[in-house]
């Protein structure tokens, strides 16, 4: 058998992530945006606005789409408790 064919047919085989979570029947809306947030999304895109054939603005822009927790997993999850943690933070750079 040739490499290419049995290349070829290893990727075939070899089931990904997505393909687990879109196949299932019971799959959801909110499966698919949980596994998403969970694993995290990386969006680019980029915009040019011309005005009569010249390029006068271009943007390039990246986002990213992630649970708090796994963008900042040392975070504190009560507010009040990061808010003053940062406030105490701040003043003692200043002193």
């Amino acid at each position: 058998m040739p490499r290419r064919t049995r290349t070829r047919n290893r990727e075939l085989e070899t089931e990904t992530v997505a393909a687990r979570i879109l196949d299932s029947k019971d799959t959801s809306l909110l499966d698919v945006v949980d596994h998403a947030l969970n694993k995290g999304v990386v969006l680019t895109g980029e915009v040019t606005l011309a005005l009569a054939q010249v390029d006068l603005v271009y943007v390039r822009l990246a986002l990213l789409l992630a649970a708090a927790d796994r963008v900042l997993p040392n975070e504190d999850s009560n507010y009040l408790e990061r808010r003053r943690a940062r406030r105490a933070l701040r003043r003692a750079r200043r002193a």
